[in-house]
């Protein structure tokens, strides 16, 4: 301990997880995940016929329109300088250099433009949100009947149509960008929403980079790995969602699993409806026997995926407490397994730390930093719980210099609460650290919430939306 109460006694920095981009070249790494598509290109290279070459882009667009959306296309084989966030982002050198294969449009049949009249039936209607919706279902199913004609759509969402994006009434759940996919994701048709900033954004580097490793990893591209993960690990990300139903009648509760490999890239996920919960101040919780039966999915789903093998290692985040039944009930379907680490990650907490500079001279006082504290720092509080700042200064990825993605601002920590499992907190920690950069659908450094937590967030709101859900593993791609 210490008698100075501007230093924080037991904690420790964990160094920048690195990302691998080859499944053989074990030198091909990287901290920053474009420096790595740079100079190794992409993970998916080195496994044999798993991209398309070209990438196709079908398309849909407003009514004279289609021509903005086939020049985006051709903007991404071209080159761009970054002229904003200069410490990170790097200039963009083209789709086919980056990633080594080509994208290119569709041909004319999977070119659709809107009725020129949509414009006037959005802006006259009640209820816009459904006109837009039915419109662009149709869109869809007419798509579906070329389906092996593409692999990505575009669909250009302009701001003037902004009235129908999302429901008036608070009793109508209803956001459109969650519902394309939703009705694409059981058609196994991945989209790519362009919206008008995407086509007049300033810095072109910028859209390039988050718009075609979206659509890479959307054609079933990995642009990356984890490098240095545990072997024989399973971390999966438990979130439910509430559905809205008419009165009188049951909520559902859908429960969302996520099941990533040790290498963070396993992106599938189970999904289904249940009335087995009890809510407890508006938070679902599972019955013993329903969290058995999403765990026993999950581990299906590993086994199918590695040749039948138990993971050593379960990890399972979770975004509230763990109840005794949902512990009992994970317990109950990895038995077999050697380890099982139960991690509620709490994302709002009042915690802050401010990093101090040491003193310039003798006798003189520490002063506040210019910048915040590392990211990685890590401060157990007691036996089962600790602070992990997964934001933070991170001079690892830019040259040693230092570097705070958010810009500005005090970043606050993640509140992990261990309610199984043993151990160190630096397993755990590093591996959330990790999984924090394992988000394909932006060009950032990293994200605030591990994937598993990120993905469960997005799958919860999106899945409840779902018109259908059927029983079967979903890939996370049909819902970037």
């Amino acid at each position: 301990m210490t008698n100075d109460p501007r230093r924080i006694a037991l904690h420790k920095h964990i160094s920048e997880p690195k990302l691998s981009f080859h499944p053989e070249r074990s030198e091909d790494v990287a901290i920053h995940p474009l420096k790595g598509l740079l100079n190794f290109g992409p993970y998916s290279q080195g496994l044999a016929n798993f991209i398309p070459n070209p990438i196709r882009i079908a398309s849909i667009s407003p009514a004279g329109n289609a021509r903005a959306l086939k020049d985006l296309i051709s903007e991404l084989e071209s080159s761009s300088q970054a002229n904003e966030r200069r410490q990170y982002l790097v200039d963009f050198l083209g789709f086919s250099r980056i990633f080594r294969t080509r994208i290119v449009p569709a041909g004319a049949s999977s070119t659709l433009e809107m009725d020129s009249a949509l414009d006037s039936e959005i802006f006259n209607s009640e209820r816009p949100h459904v006109v837009l919706a039915e419109k662009l279902s149709r869109a869809i199913t007419t798509l579906q009947t070329h389906r092996s004609d593409f692999d990505v759509v575009f669909i250009y969402l302009p701001a003037r149509w902004a009235a129908g994006f999302k429901s008036s009434s608070d009793e109508e759940d209803f956001d459109l960008h969650d519902y394309l996919k939703a009705i694409t994701a059981n058609r196994a048709m991945p989209i790519q929403v362009i919206t008008d900033n995407a086509l007049n954004y300033s810095c072109r580097a910028s859209v390039m980079w988050r718009l075609s490793i979206a659509t890479y990893c959307k054609a079933g591209g990995i642009p990356w790995k984890l490098a240095d993960v545990r072997p024989d690990s399973a971390y999966i990300g438990l979130s439910y969602a509430i559905k809205k139903v008419p009165a009188g009648k049951p909520r559902f509760v859908t429960c969302c699993s996520q099941v990533f490999d040790e290498d963070g890239a396993g992106l599938e996920f189970l999904a289904y409806e249940t009335n087995d919960v009890h809510e407890d101040n508006e938070n679902p919780f599972l019955s013993r026997t329903e969290m058995r039966r999403v765990m026993a999915r999950s581990l299906s789903l590993y086994q199918r995926r590695h040749g039948g093998r138990i993971p050593k290692q379960i990890v399972i985040h979770k975004a509230f407490p763990f109840t005794k039944d949902e512990i009992e009930g994970s317990f109950d379907a990895w038995r077999s397994s050697e380890g099982l680490q139960l991690i509620h990650v709490q994302a709002d907490t009042g915690w802050r730390g401010i990093s101090f500079d040491a003193p310039r001279a003798q006798g003189q006082q520490s002063s506040p930093s210019a910048y915040p504290c590392l990211r990685g720092t890590l401060v157990q509080l007691d036996g089962r719980s600790a602070l992990l700042w997964t934001q933070g200064n991170t001079p690892e990825a830019v040259g040693g210099q230092n570097y705070f993605k958010e810009g500005k601002g005090i970043p606050r920590p993640i509140l992990l609460r261990r309610h199984a499992g043993h151990g160190t907190w630096d397993e755990d920690a590093r591996a959330i650290l990790a999984l924090s950069k394992m988000n394909w659908n932006h060009d950032g450094l990293y994200d605030f919430l591990p994937v598993t937590m990120g993905y469960a967030e997005v799958l919860a709101r999106t899945v409840k939306r779902m018109p259908e859900l059927q029983a079967k593993p979903y890939e996370f791609r049909f819902f970037m």
